[in-house]
């Protein structure tokens, strides 16, 4: 429910007017710019497979199946990683959680670029599994604990851009160049951001959780710019901080127990319940499986359609970014998932025609139509947002064992769709999509009935707005109920 107070809030300028202003926006922007090239290794990672399939097979002689588990194992591994990232980010801080995962993914690519045989390369693509399990926690929580309320949103929903321009620039080099280079390719961005991480300041809501308040607002005031007033902002993070230090630190298992029934009926709720609609709405089915699906639908090659799907992913997230703290979290989601719902239908429409014998151009250009729709939606929304929440939500005394659960789960759910979805077609084809249909319709429902508006709110007046048991933070404002 929207109140007065949160409009008048959102109206005031939270940076400095004039070049005061400028400069403390450029550090922002150079510190969410070294996150994220945690997000472009993440998406070099994922498209890295797709590409490099014919050149390490030949190479290595591999077997289709030997190949299928070098594929696969980067699922297993983020789910490791994903276990520990909350634990890892919370104990060390974020600068270094993101350090040791680009320590992992530098490890895992040279195992792969000095492979003699398949198990060096296993072992290789385990360690960048493990290494953006980490990062696909870390980086959304960094950059929503540095950012301003009136731009946390677009810095966020970077996060998504970066890895769709990762996992484009991995299918379109692996075209040209050998996977062996290709994996060279990888630790690039791994050694800039290790060299930017030594530069940029810590999340000033991490060191209030240690209890550095001297660090704490040195790094605030480096964000905010030199002659802004940080203290209105500084005594919020460390009066909501001393709440919370009241409560014990929690582990995954504790969010079950009776103290956190209301943190996990809404806020795990929200946040679980976006990412197994995200997955099991059948994006890593589609993207994974993208030129068999053309192929299967009557295309003679798959190429020319997923061309045209990286064509319309990249500007639709970056669409997704500009319009986020704009039109808000909400209206996006349920757009996109909107948009997902339609794709799906059109997918499964083209295959119950090619079963049905129907025109053969039909089924081409349902099938076309319907990906490029599924996936230009799912740029603009439910590719980056859920990640968006999932960083806003959860107060910081368990923000490391819930972010490590909504983590897990997006990963597990993302190799139950992948390893599932070959024995879904053949059980039915067009039965596949109209279930993914179905989910994306749920999505719509589950957004517009419990995920709340965190456009334009501080991260402590979400959290204590979903966490009755939390008063409001120092500045006074009542809320409305």
């Amino acid at each position: 429910m929207s109140t007065e107070w949160e409009g008048v809030e959102a109206k005031k300028p939270l940076l400095a007017a004039g070049n005061n202003r400028a400069s403390s926006v450029w550090v922002v922007v150079a510190s969410t710019t070294v996150a994220v090239a945690g997000s472009f290794v993440f998406g070099i990672s994922v498209g890295y497979s797709s590409p490099s399939q014919e050149g390490i097979m030949r190479d290595l002689h591999l077997s289709l199946a030997e190949y299928s588990v070098f594929g696969s194992i980067l699922t297993i591994g983020a789910m490791l990683g994903a276990i520990v990232s909350g634990t890892i980010a919370d104990r060390v801080g974020r600068r270094c959680a993101m350090a040791i995962s680009d320590v992992f993914c530098i490890l895992g690519y040279l195992l792969i670029v000095f492979s003699k045989n398949s198990v060096w390369l296993d072992l290789g693509r385990l360690s960048i599994g493990c290494g953006i399990g980490l990062l696909s926690y870390v980086v959304p929580v960094y950059i929503s604990e540095i950012t301003p309320k009136n731009l946390r949103g677009r810095f966020a929903a970077v996060n998504q851009l970066m890895i769709c321009c990762g996992a484009s620039l991995a299918y379109a080099l692996g075209t040209c160049i050998t996977w062996r280079t290709l994996a060279i390719v990888g630790v690039t961005p791994c050694l800039l951001q290790l060299v930017g991480l030594l530069v940029i300041p810590e999340s000033p809501r991490w060191l209030a959780k240690i209890g550095h308040s001297g660090a704490l607002e040195e790094a605030l005031q480096k964000l905010r710019g030199k002659e802004t007033d940080i203290s209105e902002e500084a005594a919020d993070i460390k009066d909501f901080t001393e709440k919370l230090q009241h409560l014990p630190e929690s582990k995954m298992l504790d969010l079950f127990q009776k103290d956190y029934i209301h943190a996990v009926t809404v806020s795990i709720l929200v946040g679980v319940g976006l990412m197994v609609l995200q997955q099991f709405g059948g994006v890593n089915a589609i993207c994974f499986y993208a030129s068999e699906i053309f192929v299967s639908a009557g295309f003679s090659s798959g190429n020319t359609g997923m061309l045209a799907m990286v064509a319309v992913q990249i500007p639709m997230t970056a669409l997704g970014v500009l319009l986020l703290d704009k039109a808000g979290r909400r209206p996006l989601l349920m757009v996109s998932a909107a948009g997902t719902c339609l794709g799906c239908l059109l997918v499964g429409l083209s295959f119950l025609s090619k079963e049905h014998h129907w025109a053969k151009d039909l089924n081409v250009a349902l099938a076309l139509t319907g990906i490029l729709i599924f996936s230009g939606s799912f740029s603009l929304g439910m590719g980056g947002i859920p990640w968006v929440i999932m960083s806003e939500i959860f107060p910081i005394h368990m923000k490391g064992s819930a972010g490590s659960l909504v983590t897990l789960v997006s990963w597990l759910g993302s190799w139950i769709v992948s390893y599932a979805f070959n024995f879904l077609l053949l059980w039915s084809s067009y039965g596949t999509f109209f279930m993914f249909a179905s989910i994306c319709g749920l999505t719509v429902v589950f957004v517009e009935r419990l995920v709340p508006e965190t456009k334009g709110r501080t991260l402590e007046e979400i959290q204590a707005s979903m966490n009755s048991s939390l008063a409001p933070v120092s500045s006074g404002i009542n809320r409305a109920a």
